[in-house]
């Protein structure tokens, strides 16, 4: 009788677990029914049956976009941007103006509003290509890059795992691009050394340029960079910066900038405010302009003569 009093009393205790671990799997199986909007792997069009050409050119026309989860908020009301081949194309301006946005929409991570233009891969509408053959026409330096508990050379393997034929000397080639050969070499282990979990064994310099060598390695006709020395000290941003001016030469390539300083030398340099380009030339064009990338670039000469303070002083 007391067992049976002591049972009923656990199942009572357990109740809320219960319905908390009902409502999350509810919730995990509708998410699992769900159908995407955009195509799956193995539908539309390979694009490597498209294209033979070693450049690529991006262009979005027209472009209406708000996130699903915030439908009354306009993210981009009409953009219009375009990146030419072979050149390197600047993104800067305040936070929430919709940079980042850019490169998820150039990916199909989220597809534009239905009454929208188009986004167009060497002007062709991406939209016909299979999904994981358009995504590996690109590479993505994000700012803080994700690395696996795994060797040095598995972590930059992993940026093309659509190819199983990948030779040590195209692992080596990346890295001397990446400027990460020299340390890789100088540890007892070399490319085999154990990187741990998220990149723990490295500095924050040396996780960004293995995750520039991962980028490489599936030799993109665009490279996109989303404010990937945003996070670094001074030192480590001048090293990680000489390996993506190497990475980008000859490559389309899209520079989400924080630091203006890292799009200086960029062919071509745009000013988002609310989702619209309200100024777009070369540094020194935008510069005579004196306009908002004039006062941006002013605030972030500051920034950064007070962070070679700080950096003196430690």
């Amino acid at each position: 009788m007391l067992y049976a009093g002591w049972l009923f009393k656990e199942l009572i205790r357990s109740l809320p677990d219960t319905q908390s671990a009902q409502i999350a799997a509810s919730r995990i199986l509708a998410l699992l029914e769900e159908k995407p909007s955009i195509n799956m792997p193995n539908q539309g069009v390979d694009i490597a049956t498209k294209f033979q050409e070693d450049y690529a050119k991006l262009a979005l026309d027209d472009i209406h976009f708000s996130y699903s989860s915030r439908p009354g908020v306009v993210v981009l009301p009409g953009l219009s941007l375009t990146v030419k081949p072979g050149k390197t194309l600047g993104i800067v301006g305040p936070s929430g103006s919709g940079k980042s946005t850019i490169l998820s929409l150039a990916e199909r991570f989220y597809d534009p509003d239905p009454d929208s233009g188009t986004i167009e891969f060497n002007n062709i509408n991406i939209n016909i290509f299979e999904i994981s053959s358009l995504r590996r026409q690109m590479s993505l330096v994000p700012q803080d890059p994700v690395l696996f508990d795994m060797s040095i050379s598995d972590n930059i393997r992993y940026g093309a795992l659509f190819r199983n034929d990948i030779t040590e000397e195209e692992v080596i080639e990346v890295a001397k691009v990446a400027n990460i050969h020299e340390f890789i070499m100088s540890l007892p282990h070399g490319y085999q050394t154990m990187v741990g979990s998220r990149g723990t064994q490295l500095s924050g310099g040396e996780k960004q340029r293995v995750a520039i060598a991962r980028a490489l390695i599936r030799d993109p006709k665009i490279l996109l960079l989303d404010e990937a020395t945003s996070a670094l000290d001074s030192e480590n941003e001048k090293v990680v910066q000489e390996a993506l001016d190497k990475a980008r030469r000859g490559r389309t390539t899209i520079i989400i900038a924080h630091r203006l300083s890292t799009i200086y030398e960029a062919d071509s340099i745009a000013v988002l405010h609310e989702g619209s380009v309200v100024e777009q030339g070369t540094h020194e064009e935008l510069m005579r302009l004196q306009g908002h990338y004039y006062l941006m670039n002013s605030v972030s000469q500051q920034q950064k003569e007070e962070e070679e303070e700080d950096d003196i002083f430690v």
